[in-house]
């Protein structure tokens, strides 16, 4: 069976799906949201700690994943560890047979259920995956020799609804100098931004792969807060509306997310969603869009 980097390396489409770790260490309510995606995604990414608030690491979840037969992408954020901690991490990654892995800032600390908790950021994105890849090289951030290499598929993230763009872009391309591989973009609402940024990037994109991020909408509250607290993130009220209008918020939203895949799979390598424990969401958009794996 093909691994998720060697689909992305032949420019196959990809689709991936997303799962938090539990505040616990009961993983069955992750393991009964994947089922409806079973045979569907080609990889399901595992947050890191996601929005600041404290669950079991992101590695331990990635190891359960795979034995329960799902390729895992491993988050792996600057905001909690030094970089001893994590260039420590991801070799306990790589030990662990976790093969993908997604580089990220992280969100602070204020924004979490821990908000007295001291930020770290020793590093930044850009900043680890130059880690990542003097791992890769058989060294450390201190030129010490590793004894036995890492060999990960490494990816980042980007937004394409950034205001400026600029910014991004810039930010983007150091990423890519710096090894990665394939980039997941923040939820994508808004065409005609989408088409600005793709239009931003064409220089790097026989270098990279993008995978398109959908959010399925469970809400027009959740919409609502998303364009009020997500930078970057625009949901045009037209959409807020067919979800507050719909008699049944499930079809409505699979509908909406369908109708975005196919407005931007041309212009991706593969589609990113978030569903934010929804993962049935995931599945009904496929089917309505007729994608089949």
């Amino acid at each position: 069976m093909e691994k998720f980097k060697e689909k992305i390396e032949k420019g196959r489409f990809v689709l991936t799906t997303e799962v938090g770790p539990p505040k616990g260490v009961s993983l069955d309510v992750i393991f009964e949201d994947l089922e409806h995606v079973r045979g569907m995604v080609d990889a399901v990414n595992v947050t890191d700690q996601q929005s600041a608030i404290m669950r079991l690491g992101a590695v331990a979840a990635s190891r359960a994943l795979l034995d329960k037969g799902f390729e895992p992408i491993c988050q792996f954020t600057c905001r909690d560890r030094n970089r001893i901690a994590l260039q420590s991490d991801i070799l306990s990654a790589c030990a662990l047979g976790i093969e993908n892995i997604l580089v990220m800032t992280g969100d602070h600390p204020l924004l979490g259920d821990h908000p007295q908790a001291k930020p770290v950021y020793d590093l930044d994105s850009v900043g680890l995956l130059h880690a990542v890849k003097e791992l890769s090289n058989g060294i450390d951030l201190a030129g010490r020799k590793l004894n036995g290499a890492p060999n990960f598929c490494v990816g980042a993230v980007v937004n394409p609804g950034a205001d400026p763009l600029e910014p991004e872009i810039i930010k983007m391309e150091k990423k890519v100098a710096e090894g990665a591989r394939f980039f997941q973009t923040q939820a994508i609402f808004d065409f005609v931004k989408f088409k600005e940024f793709i239009g931003s990037i064409k220089h790097l994109r026989s270098k990279i792969k993008l995978l398109g991020g959908i959010v399925p909408l469970r809400s027009a509250k959740m919409a609502r807060y998303m364009n009020a607290n997500i930078p970057g993130v625009f949901i045009p009220d037209p959409i807020i509306d067919r979800i507050e209008k719909a008699s049944d918020v499930a079809e409505e939203s699979s509908a909406i997310a369908a109708d975005i895949l196919k407005g931007i799979r041309k212009e991706c390598d593969g589609i990113h969603f978030m569903p934010i424990r929804a993962n049935h969401l995931v599945a009904k958009t496929l089917d309505k869009a007729g994608i089949a794996k």
